[in-house]
């Protein structure tokens, strides 16, 4: 009998072992992750987001770049979407860079709760380079993606901008790197918007864009003036 209990005692105590690990794992806090969705990232991402850990854009490594740069214009209204795949308490921060990314806030002050990361000061409103904060904001897990807009200032223009999104996360232990937030960065550049005029006497029905719109407008006009008056010179030998 001693023997047979001896045989059995190492598997219960693996099974006890496994079931402690799974017990301590379901009671650890989750960490949130979240993919860059629109507009395409910089970086490459992995299943769960990473890397997003460093800032300013998730520079811990472990990707590769993506080369993307989207274009816009300045004033655009531009939509951001997240993919929150692994669920934290908290909210999203959009800045914009449009130099070097050394121009990117630093994250904002945060108060500590009943962990290190209880809540995280909120610009309202936005002061550039701050473009949103505290935007989808929630306490509990996305049904999925989620879409915010943001508005590009009508005075900047740049070849290649850096959009910054990052999360923080509430009721959350620090982590290393990163403390209470995730980064994610895009790349984009911004042209500016092309002047819509009218040309005089048009009555509002040719609409010219740009300098070379207006250039071709304007000779429109002196060759259509030629023509009337090279017609009247007709009739009038006739």
């Amino acid at each position: 009998m001693a023997g047979r209990r001896s045989r059995r005692n190492p598997k219960r105590a693996l099974i006890t072992a496994v079931i402690a690990l799974a017990v301590t794992g379901m009671g650890s806090p989750a960490r949130a992750h979240f993919i860059l969705q629109a507009p395409p990232s910089w970086m490459s991402q992995d299943s769960t987001g990473l890397p997003q850990k460093l800032g300013p854009c998730g520079n811990e490594g472990g990707g590769s770049p993506t080369r993307a740069v989207t274009a816009f214009q300045s004033g655009q209204a531009i939509t951001v979407t997240i993919n929150e795949v692994i669920f934290h308490p908290g909210h999203y921060r959009i800045a914009l860079a449009v130099l070097d990314r050394s121009e990117l806030p630093a994250e904002p002050p945060v108060t500590a709760g009943s962990t290190p990361c209880g809540s995280a000061t909120v610009q309202s409103p936005p002061v550039f380079p701050v473009l949103a904060d505290g935007v989808l904001e929630h306490s509990t897990p996305f049904g999925g993606p989620q879409s915010v807009q943001v508005r590009l200032p009508g005075n900047v223009t740049c070849d290649k901008c850096t959009l910054q999104i990052i999360e923080f996360m509430s009721d959350h232990e620090l982590n290393v790197p990163g403390g209470c937030f995730y980064h994610h960065c895009a790349d984009i550049s911004i042209q500016s918007t092309p002047v819509v005029s009218s040309p005089a006497g048009s009555g509002g029905c040719l609409q010219i864009a740009g300098d070379v719109g207006i250039a071709g407008a304007i000779a429109f006009v002196v060759l259509a003036a030629l023509l009337r008056r090279r017609r009247a010179t007709v009739i009038d030998q006739r």
